[in-house]
Protein backbone atom coordinates (compact mmCIF):
# COMPACT_ATOMS: atom_id res chain seq x y z
CA UNK A 1 0.00 0.00 0.00
CA UNK A 2 1.34 3.41 -0.94
CA UNK A 3 1.53 5.90 1.90
CA UNK A 4 0.29 9.30 0.87
CA UNK A 5 -0.52 12.66 2.34
CA UNK A 6 -4.10 13.93 2.17
CA UNK A 7 -5.10 17.60 2.39
CA UNK A 8 -7.22 18.07 5.53
CA UNK A 9 -7.26 21.81 6.23
CA UNK A 10 -6.12 25.25 5.22
CA UNK A 11 -3.45 27.06 7.26
CA UNK A 12 -5.61 30.19 7.10
CA UNK A 13 -8.59 28.34 8.58
CA UNK A 14 -6.64 26.98 11.56
CA UNK A 15 -4.86 29.80 13.41
CA UNK A 16 -2.37 29.13 16.20
CA UNK A 17 -3.98 27.79 19.35
CA UNK A 18 -6.92 26.25 17.50
CA UNK A 19 -7.94 22.71 16.65
CA UNK A 20 -10.62 21.12 14.53
CA UNK A 21 -12.04 17.74 13.64
CA UNK A 22 -11.82 16.53 10.05
CA UNK A 23 -13.07 13.32 8.49
CA UNK A 24 -10.77 11.35 6.22
CA UNK A 25 -12.08 8.13 4.66
CA UNK A 26 -14.61 7.66 7.44
CA UNK A 27 -12.11 8.31 10.25
CA UNK A 28 -12.30 11.39 12.48
CA UNK A 29 -8.99 13.18 13.03
CA UNK A 30 -8.09 16.04 15.33
CA UNK A 31 -5.86 18.62 13.63
CA UNK A 32 -4.26 21.30 15.82
CA UNK A 33 -2.03 24.32 15.25
CA UNK A 34 0.37 24.93 18.15
CA UNK A 35 2.43 28.05 17.49
CA UNK A 36 2.68 27.24 13.78
CA UNK A 37 3.38 23.52 14.23
CA UNK A 38 0.54 21.30 13.09
CA UNK A 39 -0.36 17.99 14.73
CA UNK A 40 -2.88 15.28 13.85
CA UNK A 41 -4.23 12.47 16.02
CA UNK A 42 -7.31 10.29 16.13
CA UNK A 43 -10.15 12.45 17.45
CA UNK A 44 -11.62 9.83 19.78
CA UNK A 45 -10.42 9.57 23.39
CA UNK A 46 -9.10 6.10 24.20
CA UNK A 47 -10.83 6.10 27.59
CA UNK A 48 -14.36 6.70 26.31
CA UNK A 49 -15.78 7.65 22.96
CA UNK A 50 -15.51 11.41 23.39
CA UNK A 51 -14.39 13.81 20.67
CA UNK A 52 -11.04 15.30 21.67
CA UNK A 53 -11.56 18.25 19.33
CA UNK A 54 -14.48 19.25 21.59
CA UNK A 55 -12.02 19.52 24.48
CA UNK A 56 -9.40 22.15 25.13
CA UNK A 57 -5.92 22.79 23.80
CA UNK A 58 -3.14 23.55 26.30
CA UNK A 59 0.15 24.02 24.49
CA UNK A 60 0.83 20.73 22.72
CA UNK A 61 -1.64 18.80 24.88
CA UNK A 62 -5.34 18.21 24.31
CA UNK A 63 -7.72 17.68 27.21
CA UNK A 64 -10.73 15.41 26.75
CA UNK A 65 -14.03 17.16 27.54
CA UNK A 66 -15.59 14.06 29.13
CA UNK A 67 -13.31 12.92 31.97
CA UNK A 68 -10.29 15.23 31.67
CA UNK A 69 -7.67 12.89 30.24
CA UNK A 70 -4.82 14.81 28.61
CA UNK A 71 -2.86 13.57 25.61
CA UNK A 72 0.41 14.75 24.10
CA UNK A 73 -0.16 15.86 20.52
CA UNK A 74 3.51 15.04 19.81
CA UNK A 75 3.38 11.39 20.90
CA UNK A 76 -0.28 10.53 21.52
CA UNK A 77 0.62 9.35 25.03
CA UNK A 78 -1.84 10.05 27.84
CA UNK A 79 -0.30 12.28 30.50
CA UNK A 80 -3.29 12.47 32.81
CA UNK A 81 -5.77 9.79 33.86
CA UNK A 82 -8.18 8.19 33.42
CA UNK A 83 -6.97 7.27 29.90
CA UNK A 84 -4.06 4.83 29.82
CA UNK A 85 -3.87 4.06 26.08
CA UNK A 86 -2.34 6.49 23.57
CA UNK A 87 -4.19 8.01 20.63
CA UNK A 88 -2.71 7.38 17.19
CA UNK A 89 -0.63 10.24 15.77
CA UNK A 90 -0.15 11.03 12.08
CA UNK A 91 2.66 12.77 10.22
CA UNK A 92 1.74 16.28 9.11
CA UNK A 93 3.28 18.63 6.58
CA UNK A 94 2.37 22.04 5.24
CA UNK A 95 2.56 22.84 1.53
CA UNK A 96 1.74 26.45 0.76
CA UNK A 97 -1.58 27.06 2.47
CA UNK A 98 -2.54 23.37 2.76
CA UNK A 99 -2.21 21.16 5.83
CA UNK A 100 -1.63 17.55 4.78
CA UNK A 101 -1.75 14.39 6.90
CA UNK A 102 -0.09 11.08 6.08
CA UNK A 103 -3.15 8.94 6.50
CA UNK A 104 -2.26 5.71 4.73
Amino acid sequence: MVEEFVTVASVDDLPSGRMTCVEVEGRRLLVANVDGTFYATDDTCTHEDASLSSGSLHGDYVKCPLHGSRFSLRTGEPVEEPADEPVKCYAVRVEGNSVLVKFR
